[in-house]
């Protein structure tokens, strides 16, 4: 055997061998699947008590769970309750793995979002000094959630694109202009910022997810990709909306319950689940249930079994 044959032959070995260990190395498993406690539980120790049940390394933070469905955003919280948030979840064993935050989800000031009803002319100008008030305080808020990233010694924080209007597009570059602001003040405190399609927000499919990224060379400024939130908008969700993403920015995946039960919108996520592996995704699954009512917690567990099913299918 010439020197060619043998490199050629050692190398097709070493890639053929390579490929297992990477795929073990890149698939997906227990230790990458997340949960968002108020979707999960009605209190803080329901959703520690849940995260145990599953043997979940990680959870999400939203708002602090409440049977009263009482908002009170993780994010927002100071002093003596954020050290008390912290320490029942790093005394329980539990990492955070990202804070679902509101940032951007309102109007943006000087645009009128599509709405299905008339709004009355007092209602209108209440909202136009709420949403003003809203976008002046941006920058504190996000510097808020950063100091709450930091103590739950998480790295990743969500923000959405503004109410929509009736041509989102148009406002991409405008608010490309706004969310780079924040990303330099995230990268400096080593956060990286999340952009989630939602229908209601100007981003709100997985193409426009991917048009809007195209504007956003920032480094640390991904993806938390929302499956179903396109579809009121006339999605597929996959593969036609995946394979519109740019892969490599996809850092988290929100997983709803619908998709993964017994309902219209089941999406097939044995085929999303493949894809993701063959794509490198390195980032975790989230479950957001979204099934309200008295099925909200039966509904998660049943969605987090079926999730950890899929995943041990995997092979």
């Amino acid at each position: 055997m010439n020197r060619r044959d043998f490199l050629a032959t050692s190398l097709g070995a070493t890639a053929a061998g390579a490929l297992p260990i990477f795929a073990a190395t890149n698939r997906i498993d227990r230790s990458r699947v997340s949960a968002i406690t108020d979707e999960v539980a009605h209190s803080e120790e329901e959703s520690i008590a849940f995260a145990k049940k599953f043997d979940l390394q990680w959870l999400s933070l939203r708002d602090i769970p409440s049977a009263e469905r009482v908002k009170t955003p993780y994010y927002s919280l100071e002093g003596d309750e954020l050290k008390k948030a912290v320490r029942a979840f790093k005394d329980a064993g539990i990492r955070i793995s990202f804070l679902d935050t509101p940032f951007l989800k309102f109007g943006l000031p000087g645009t009128e979002a599509v709405r299905k009803t008339p709004e009355q002319p007092d209602a209108r100008e209440k909202r136009i000094a709420r949403e003003k008030m809203q976008f002046d305080a941006r920058l504190d808020d996000l510097r808020k959630g950063i100091r709450a990233a930091h103590a739950f010694d998480c790295t990743q924080v969500r923000f959405f694109a503004f109410n929509r209007v009736a041509e989102p597009e148009s406002l991409f570059p405008r608010i490309a202009e706004i969310v780079a602001e924040m990303a330099d003040i995230a990268q400096k405190e080593g956060i990286s910022l999340l952009i989630e399609n939602e229908y209601s927000q100007n981003v709100g499919t997985s193409l426009e997810t991917a048009k809007f990224m195209k504007l956003m060379p920032q480094k640390n400024v991904g993806i938390n990709w929302d499956s179903l939130n396109g579809v009121n908008l006339g999605e597929k969700p996959y593969p036609d909306g995946y394979e519109t993403l740019p892969k490599e920015r996809i850092h988290n995946i929100h997983v709803k319950g619908k998709s993964l039960l017994d309902y219209p919108e089941h999406l097939d996520w044995t085929a999303i689940l493949r894809s993701l592996d063959r794509d490198g995704f390195t980032g975790r699954l989230e479950l957001e249930t979204h099934i309200s009512g008295d099925q909200q917690i039966p509904s998660s567990h049943a969605s987090m079994a079926e999730i950890l099913r899929l995943l041990g299918t995997q092979g």
